[in-house]
């Protein structure tokens, strides 16, 4: 029942901040990518400052990245496929190559610096969204070697999102700490009892 209750929650959820983003006046696929993409947004942010900061440079084992490296990687992930969907990127920001990328995972540890470049890169993306014509969406581009269209760049960025989002989730969990949205839903039901 309790999962059930969590499905339809989250269900709800999604299509709340969807719809949300229909305000802004986007329509089909970049008003439902907006909605998506914010929802992944919130619980990105949400999670990183509930990371203490003692645990910043905690990784599973010496071959994957930290916790922090991960956050930073997300970043660079939205300037890149940002890039690759035609998106101006700002000045100084550079992801041309895999060098670019590391750079960007080992420049900080500090909570402070990398929210910074988390909200910067999370702004970049939704404005460039926005910007993006209906028509730019089926344009063929080269992404890793592979031509698909600028929709399926977006598409790959969202999973991007999502793939280490589930990363920080279990991350954060070896550490301790209990993801934001969880422990809320955990209070509730522990209230309802």
């Amino acid at each position: 029942m309790k999962r059930t209750l969590r499905t339809i929650a989250l269900g709800l959820l999604l299509v709340g901040a969807a719809t949300a983003v229909r305000a802004d006046d986007l329509k089909g696929f970049r008003a439902d990518l907006v909605g998506q993409f914010k929802y992944a947004q919130k619980q990105i942010l949400d999670l990183e400052s509930s990371i203490p900061d003692a645990k910043m440079t905690w990784r599973p084992n010496k071959e994957v990245r930290s916790i922090s490296e991960v956050y930073s990687h997300i970043a660079f992930g939205n300037y890149l496929f940002g890039k690759f969907a035609g998106v101006a990127l700002p000045q100084g920001i550079a992801v041309g190559t895999a060098e670019d990328g590391m750079k960007w995972e080992k420049a900080s540890t500090d909570k402070k610096v990398i929210r910074e470049q988390l909200v910067k890169s999370f702004d970049f993306l939704e404005a460039g969204i926005k910007n993006i014509s209906d028509a730019h969406l089926e344009d063929m581009v080269t992404i890793f070697g592979q031509k698909m269209t600028v929709r399926s760049v977006l598409l790959v960025l969202l999973s991007h999102m999502h793939e280490h989002l589930g990363q920080s989730i279990a991350y954060a969990r070896m550490v301790g700490v209990v993801p934001p949205w969880t422990a809320a839903q955990n209070a509730a039901e522990k209230k309802q009892k």
